[in-house]
């Protein structure tokens, strides 16, 4: 919620989506190819209707996250928003085969990752296009004023 007040504040048009895995009440999400195909049909029908016309912030919170940065292309993003991205699962950060690295990546657009400090789930590096603001906390966000401001003002910069 606080990533969207914070795109408010900058009157930017906000769309929350619940991924269908959590509106159907499971904790594991579902495979990526159906994740990417439900996000797909659904920025499809947002830009055919309530967000016609407007430029694409594609974003997401964890598995969301990953959707976001594998979809930037395809939706025609102008930017992804990257919350708590899973970098690895937990325990398993020196395993290069279980990193996540590749997804955030291969966004070619400016990209903005807001992960806190002791997530279980790694650190992302900065890159290419992407900025990476370091929180207080874990894999949670539990603090909603550092990641309004980390959106605020990552998004200064890319309106």
């Amino acid at each position: 919620m606080a990533a969207s007040e914070a795109a408010r504040s900058h009157n930017v048009s906000v769309a929350l989506v619940e991924q269908p895995y959590r509106v159907a009440g499971r904790r594991s999400p579902a495979p990526a190819r159906q994740l990417d195909a439900a996000w797909l049909a659904v920025v499809a029908h947002l830009c055919e209707h309530d967000l016609s016309g407007l430029r694409i912030i594609s974003g997401g919170r964890s598995a969301g996250a990953r959707v976001a940065c594998r979809t930037a292309g395809e939706v025609g993003a102008d930017a992804v928003l990257c919350l708590a991205f899973p970098v690895h699962p937990p325990g398993k950060g020196d395993d290069p085969t279980k990193s996540r690295l590749p997804e955030l990546d291969s966004v070619k657009v400016p990209t903005l990752v807001v992960q806190g400090e002791s997530d279980p789930f790694g650190m992302p590096p900065d890159g290419r296009n992407r900025t990476v603001v370091r929180i207080p906390g874990n894999h949670s966000l539990r603090d909603g004023g550092a990641v309004a401001g980390a959106v605020s003002n990552w998004l200064t910069t890319i309106l």
